[in-house]
Order: C-alpha cells, then structure tokens, then sequence
C-alpha cells in the first residue's frame, strides 16, 4: 500500500460496515481503509503492515468485543506504530475503560456510539488527528534528513531546533545508520562538513546554524511593518495566548522566539493536566495548534531571533535584535519564560551536547533506546522527561536531592512513574561528576545521608533543574526582585525603587511592569504560578490590558 492505513476494528459487522463506509466517504483519497472483525484479527493485520513497510495513521477500535477488549488492541498497537493515533468506541456506559484505555493505551481519543451526524461528532475528531499524526510522520525516503555524530554537540543543536520548530525530519547517526554514507558520498560532503542537513531535492547544507535551516526553509526573518501595536517577546504557552487573542482583537500583532515555539512546555511529552485535553497532549502538539491559530488570526512569528535590549522613546519601545536591526512597537510583552543554569558537576560543561542535554528529552530520547539515562530534577518537566525516555531506554533513573516527589511534582506523574518498570527514583542523591571519552560514559553520584561516593555507568543525564528567568534582554527601568522576576502591577508598589521609577498618575495595571506599557507574563514574572494553564491565561489578559493602556497614551 501507498497510502496510509486507517485500521478499523468491531465484532459487530453493521457498525464496522458504517465506519468503514463514513471513513471511505471522506478519507478514501488519501488514505486506504482496512478493517478487522476481532482484536486478534487486528493484531494480526497490523503484524502484516508492519512487515510490508505500509504506514499505519489511526487505528479506531470499538471496546466491547469477546476475546481482546479494545483498549488491549490499542496498546498492542503502540508497540508496532508509536505515531498512530488510537481511538477508541465506547458506549456511554464504558467511560470507565475510556480512562483505562487512555492510561494503559496512551489513547488519544475516545467517541460515544452513536456518532451521527459524522459531519458533527466524527470528521472533526479524526481530521485534527490526522492532522497531528501528518505533523509527526515523516516517510523513510523522503523529506528531511539530518546526517552527524551523536555526541556532536553541533548535531544536537540542529536536532533541538527542529523538533522545537514542529520540523519533520529523520535523523541518521554516521557512525551507526548505513544509509548515511552514500547520502554523504553522493552530496559530495566531507567528515568536517558534520552535521549536514540533506533536503528532498538533494541540496545540503553543511555544518549549519538554527537561522540558515530556517531562511532555508522558507521561514521569513523580517517583520511586514515600521511600527507594531504589540511586540510579543517569547513563544511559549504565554506568548502563544497573547498572540492569538492580540491578533483576533485587531491589534498588529508581532511573536518572536530566540530559539522556536513553545519554550520548556513546548518539549513536553505529555501535558496530562490541561484543562479540555482527557487524554493528554503532547507540548508539540499544543504549539503546533496555538502557532497556526495565531498565525491564521493573523499574528506574524519571527524564530530564530533574539532580542538584545529595548530602549524608550516618547513610549515607543525599540527593540535591539542580535544581527542589529530594530523593531519598533507601542506595547511590549516579556513572555520569555525560564531557562536552565548549568549544572555545577565537574565534566558537566565538557559533555554538553554530549551525552549532557538540558532539557531536551523529546530531541533525544530516540537515539538512547536500549540505554541507561539519568533525569536530573524532580519537577513535572523532568517527570514527563523521564516518562518519554522509558519509552526507548532501558533504564531511566531520576536523581533527587528530597526525599520523595511529593513536593514538587504532580500526583498523576508521580502515579504513572512508579507503574513504570524501567523507572528508578534515586532520592537524596546528587551528581557530583560526569566522565567520559568524548561522550559521557560514568557519573558520580553522592548519598546525601552518609556522603558516599560511587561512580556508575551512564549514557547520558538531562538536566530538569536549576531555571532562572531569562530577564536581562528587558530595559534597566524594569523592577525585578532579587532572583531576577519581573514585578508587575500592585507588586511593584512594594519596591523601594517604586516611587522614583513609576511616574505615571495612575497606578500600574495588572500584569504591567515599572516601565508604562512594558507587560510581563508567564513564568518571567513574580509570583507566576509556574503551570500553562495558569501562563496562558496571563498571556490572554495582557491583550486586554494593552488595549486599556493605548486607550490612555
């Protein structure tokens, strides 16, 4: 087959035969329709594509059917194809085995019987997880693929960016993947040209930076106008919001990122606890929807580039870009989130790239499968860190200086970690070292109770701890309070420098900084409480408070 599969699967043959004429109806174009009449039958087809090389997109099962239940299908699914997408047909009695199912079968959606009118309640369920399985797959001989040494710092910087840029691509490690050197001999590319990045039409680009691969793409650096209404200064969950309503309200609205959409939350595996997603949603894919609705809504994004400083002029506010050109903006909003320090373990800096990753456990975790990886920090990022990694390594260890996690993750993260086998929590543990010949190879770890030393092997440790705001880029007149936070609103009355900063006859609107129509929010502000939702719906009420603010200069 040459088209994607959608695989139904129902013992009831009058409900197979509507799903599969409904499905053939819309999708017959693009994609070829094959059914099965039993969770065995099923498992067997899907061991038949697989072994043919043919693409599985969605496998829609109903629950109740005698021998292999319809969560059990699904499950058994995700082994074969990870990117399908799994549904699930349930009764509105079987909600229980919908959460079953979402738990043990990472399902990501289910529908009630019946499902009429189709138009209504089931095309546009499977259209936008069509969507979201398209934005992930890519074909074996086609499209992007990049080409480098694993322990390349280098490769993973290209790695990073595109993933975070929601870019397709397949990587190929020289040193393991045959393919890779007759892609290099026929593109004419020498060792010292690593990484390269190999498009569909055949052209190379050799050792590049983030801003190449992205002016090569096609993704426009320059901004359409002189002068914006607001400047939104970080892409992540905040930003996005600020972007969507900024632009649906009619102001000429502009989002830049130094490095891609979405920020910490964007490299989520699975965000669990966002209100309206039961099944979870990957941060990928909650970026990838907010970016084209803003865009849609007509917001323009600029990535990679990266503010340098913001100077004032009779409220203007003019933005220093790092290749020295100017954007000039009339409200400015900081949503530039947290960023990780650097881990202060001797032979942390030398393996940076190396087998040491900051975050990206979405990047990565492909090229460990089978390995032995450290989570570094106890937070919801480095759980779901840890829980996307035990889907490829063999043993994933979480090292914390607590006791437990109890303090500082969410409890259905904590629950999920401790179902999963290859997960290990080393509590009161701290790394002291990172070794190794070009790559990590063994880590030092420390007991926290008795001060013992052992050094284990170890493939590589990504960091989840240690962020601070990334403020500094914000002008001098912006209070902050002593770790770097952005105050904002009826905080900043409380600052000593309060009074000779703040000049305005009024008092400072909710989210607005010392300096009058600079805004902040998401977690680069005080008191942030440090979750999407929560960022978001800061991110939405800074447009409102922009509008106050235009209507009053």
């Amino acid at each position: 087959m040459t088209r994607p599969v959608l695989l139904v699967v129902d013992d009831d043959p009058q409900v197979l035969a509507a799903v599969r004429r409904d499905l053939r109806g819309r999708y017959r174009e693009h994609y070829t329709i094959v059914s099965a009449g039993s969770g065995q039958e099923a498992v067997a087809t899907i061991g038949e594509l697989k072994s043919r090389g043919d693409q599985l997109a969605m496998v829609i099962s109903d629950q109740r059917m005698p021998g292999m239940r319809g969560h059990e299908v699904l499950a058994k699914s995700r082994d074969a194809y990870p990117l399908a997408r799994r549904v699930l047909l349930t009764a509105y009695s079987d909600i229980d085995a919908a959460v079953k199912a979402i738990n043990e079968a990472h399902l990501d959606h289910y529908l009630s019987k019946p499902w009429d009118p189709p138009e209504e309640c089931l095309f546009p369920v499977i259209d936008d997880l069509l969507d979201s399985w398209q934005a992930e797959y890519l074909p074996e001989a086609q499209g992007l693929r990049l080409i480098g040494h694993q322990w390349s710092p280098r490769s993973h910087a290209v790695k990073d960016f595109l993933v975070s840029s929601l870019i397709p691509y397949r990587w190929l490690d020289v040193d393991r993947d045959p393919e890779s050197r007759p892609l290099l001999q026929a593109a004419g590319v020498e060792p010292g040209d690593l990484p390269a990045l190999v498009f569909e039409d055949g052209s190379v680009l050799r050792s590049p930076e983030p801003r190449q691969v992205a002016e090569r793409l096609g993704r426009s650096l320059s901004a359409r106008f002189d002068v914006y209404d607001l400047v939104i200064v970080g892409a992540g969950p905040a930003g996005l919001a600020a972007a969507v309503y900024g632009a649906s309200e009619g102001l000429r609205t502009l989002l830049l990122d130094r490095h891609a959409p979405g920020g910490q939350a964007g490299s989520s595996a699975r965000i669990e606890n966002y209100l309206g997603f039961p099944s979870g949603i990957s941060g990928s894919d909650l970026t990838r929807r907010a970016l084209a609705q803003a865009q849609r809504l007509g917001a323009e994004f600029l990535a990679p580039l990266e503010v340098t400083s913001v100077a004032l002029d009779a409220g203007y506010k003019h933005l220093a870009l790092a290749d020295d050109r100017e954007l000039v903006t009339r409200t400015l909003l900081a949503a530039t989130g947290m960023i990780y320090r650097e881990h202060p373990a001797t032979g942390v800096a030398e393996h940076t790239g190396a087998g040491v990753y900051y975050g990206a456990a979405t990047a990565e975790a492909p090229a460990f499968a089978g390995r032995r990886v450290l989570v570094i920090g106890g937070g919801n990022s480095a759980g779901q860190g840890a829980m996307h990694l035990a889907r490829y390594a063999s043993d994933v260890q979480i090292v914390v200086r607590r006791e437990s996690l109890r303090d500082t993750m969410s409890r259905y993260l904590i629950e999920q970690i401790e179902k999963t086998p290859n997960i290990r929590l080393r509590q009161r543990t701290e790394v002291v070292q990172v070794e190794g010949d070009g790559r990590v190879e063994r880590v030092g770890l420390r007991s926290l109770n008795d001060g013992v030393c052992r050094e284990e092997e170890a493939d590589a440790l990504f960091v989840f701890i240690g962020t601070r705001p990334w403020s500094e880029w914000l002008p001098p007149g912006v209070l902050r309070n002593a770790a770097g936070f952005v105050l904002t609103g009826r905080d900043l009355i409380a600052h000593d420098a309060y009074a000779r900063t703040w000049k305005e006859a009024r008092e400072p609107l909710p989210l607005e900084t010392s300096v009058p129509g600079v805004f902040a929010a998401g977690d680069v502000r005080a008191g942030a409480m440090n979750r999407v939702a929560s960022a978001v719906g800061e991110g939405s009420m800074v447009v409102r408070l922009a509008h106050e603010y235009l209507a009053l200069i």
